[in-house]
């Protein structure tokens, strides 16, 4: 179920509000819980029990971690010594979170990487025979990460961990954020768990959180994305036509996720949820450090938090800092998909980040006003979107090499053109640039509701659903990491 749907908008959802609301205060984090099972199972309720086990583990662990021995629950000491318990039950989540990761999302991968490189060796026996195809489950990246943030902040002692398995459950599997993110972690959302008060005004902020992401994907993003698939499919054209696919695959992956993040911080306005901003106009950014701060800030300050930091961030010398931005900017990539385009996606974004923090923060563009800054980082970004959209690293560089102008034109990708450059693709895709550059953030332009502003709210909601009605199933691209 995607949240672009009519079964969403007009059946599940109503229905949850009005069961949420109807339901005494002390049962409304079992509702949720119950109903986010639904939603998650909706596809495949095999993936349910997938996600019950994970969420079962990790709730164990951290009651293994922080019972006493007069069975309270304690947080432990931020900074002091652990017992052999305490990482036995850290060990025992986080390898039960990375191997279901793994299994799920990287054994095709690596099989599959396995058999060519035994093909390339010539060891034709030693070929893996695989009879069945791993389905990767909705959202697993999306909740093992949050599973993961809990279990460590408990053994960290920036947490304590939760006695209730309801809450807990509410944690893991609300299903605003469960599939597609952003990557909630537990302290952000450990009181509200408990006490939450919802007014007008929030849940009506809430409400223009919805509409306005929701006209993002239907309006924006699938268009764009139609001009993206067209173009990227469509064969060797010519340079421009390849700097316009590629422009439009940017419009599309950010409306398309920041959209899906606006809807999941507007549920969860409308229930009570505070949930943190994911995206800050990335595509202003003056350097790609800022882009990487603006860009799925749930993701980027997880990455840094809970891997580039662990792994010993700065603190041991330029030469290890380097090294250390590059294994998560490598395992960032990885997290996306399980592909070498995405490695390639990571280790080219961790190459940039490594010549910006050699020569100093915005050194690059330095000496160019900070427009121009914001239009070579576009560009370096656009080059990196390659690798990202395109099936496997060879066609990416051959995407590159025409949006550089090498290689032939083929005679019947002209064709291409005429189709992409019709009046409602080429509006669409100017709307997209003005509001990328220009227009106010979603979390800002929603603080204060006017009557004018309801009525672009509503009128950006009604036509999205018009569009609806005439556009093909379309489900958000995050969903397949």
């Amino acid at each position: 179920m995607v949240f672009s749907s009519h079964l969403f908008l007009f059946y599940f959802l109503p229905m949850v509000l009005a069961l949420y609301y109807l339901a005494p205060v002390r049962v409304r984090n079992l509702l949720l819980t119950l109903v986010s099972y639904f939603f998650y199972g909706w596809a495949n309720p095999l993936f349910v029990v997938l996600l019950l086990f994970s969420t079962l583990v990790d709730y164990l662990a951290g009651l293994v971690m922080a019972t006493t021995s007069t069975g309270a629950i304690a947080t432990l000491p931020e900074g002091g010594p652990r017992t052999r318990r305490h990482k036995a039950a850290l060990v025992t989540s986080l390898l039960s979170n990375l191997l279901l990761l793994g299994f799920f999302k990287y054994f095709n991968f690596a099989a599959d990487s396995y058999n060519t490189v035994i093909a390339w060796l010539g060891l034709s026996g030693w070929h893996l025979e695989t009879a069945l195809r791993v389905t990767l489950p909705l959202g697993i990246s999306f909740y093992t990460f949050q599973s993961m943030s809990y279990i460590i902040d408990v053994y960290w002692g920036r947490a304590t961990a939760l006695r209730n398995f309801t809450d807990y459950a509410c944690f893991v599997s609300m299903f605003p954020q469960l599939v597609a993110g952003p990557i909630i972690r537990f302290t952000e959302v450990a009181a509200q768990l408990s006490q939450r008060t919802v007014t007008l005004e929030i849940f009506g902020r809430g409400v223009a959180f919805f509409a306005i992401g929701f006209a993002k994907k239907i309006l924006l993003a699938n268009p764009c994305g139609k001009i993206a698939d067209t173009v990227f499919n469509g064969g060797a054209g010519a340079c421009l036509d390849a700097w316009y696919g590629v422009c439009a695959y940017a419009f599309q992956i950010y409306f398309d996720f920041s959209g899906y993040s606006d809807m999941a911080i507007g549920l969860g306005l409308m229930l009570g949820f505070i949930f943190p901003k994911n995206f800050d106009a990335p595509y202003r950014s003056r350097s790609l450090t800022e882009f990487w701060r603006r860009w799925h800030i749930s993701l980027s300050s997880w990455l840094k938090d809970y891997l580039y930091i662990p792994l010993g961030g700065n603190r041991g010398g330029e030469a290890r800092t380097l090294v250390n931005l590059m294994l998560t900017m490598l395992l960032g990539g990885l997290w996306h998909g399980a592909a070498w385009n995405f490695v390639a996606w990571g280790a080219l974004h961790g190459l940039l980040l490594l010549a910006e923090r050699l020569r100093g923060r915005h050194s690059l563009y330095e000496r160019v006003p900070p427009q121009l800054q914001i239009m070579i980082t576009f560009v370096l970004v656009l080059f990196t979107w390659v690798f990202f959209r395109a099936s496997d690293v060879s066609a990416a560089w051959a995407y590159c090499g025409r949006m550089l102008g090498l290689g032939a034109v083929e005679p019947g990708t002209r064709l291409i053109r005429t189709i992409v450059t019709q009046p409602y693709y080429l509006l669409t895709f100017v709307a997209a640039a003005g509001i990328v550059w220009l227009a106010p953030q979603t979390w800002d332009w929603t603080r204060r509701l006017t009557l004018l502003k309801i009525l672009i709210v509503f009128g950006l909601l009604g036509l999205a659903i018009l569009m609806l009605n005439m556009q093909a199933f379309n489900p958000f691209i995050y969903f397949i990491f």
